[in-house]
């Protein structure tokens, strides 16, 4: 019994592994196909903080409205002001009566402009219509 002889066994076809360049294409499809999930990820991300900022305006917007004077109350005129972080004006106009209807009626409808400007740059403009009493003549 002697000494322990190294042995070079012969490898059949089917058993010889990966060669270099198989392994190289196997990273490149790898890193090709992260890079796209990343890129999808990211853009997710991106729309997700963008519909956020934009709830936030709308319900800001919302707020300021529902806090508008009553129909008694509101006058025209320009307000300023700001919210939570988010700036706003609001413009109250009679509407000219280019409707040609000459009925007698008992209100006047306002034009209600308000734009606001969030945080993040983001802007929303809401115009909406109040018919308010008119003046006792």
């Amino acid at each position: 019994m002697g000494g322990s002889k190294l042995s070079c066994a012969k490898h059949s076809a089917g058993e010889r592994g990966f060669t270099l360049i198989e392994a190289l294409v196997a990273l490149a499809i790898i890193a090709t196909v992260l890079s796209s999930i990343g890129a999808v990820i990211g853009t997710t991300v991106q729309g997700t903080r963008t519909i956020n900022q934009r709830l936030m305006l709308d319900g800001a917007a919302e707020t300021l409205l529902a806090a508008l004077p009553g129909r008694n109350a509101l006058r025209p005129g320009r307000q300023t002001g700001e919210l939570a972080g988010h700036r706003w004006r609001i413009d109250v106009a009679p509407i000219s009566g280019a409707s040609g209807d000459t009925r007698p009626s008992r209100f006047v409808p306002l034009a209600v402009n308000m734009w606001m400007q969030g945080p993040s740059g983001a802007q929303i403009l809401f115009t909406t219509v109040r018919l308010v009493p008119k003046a006792t003549e």
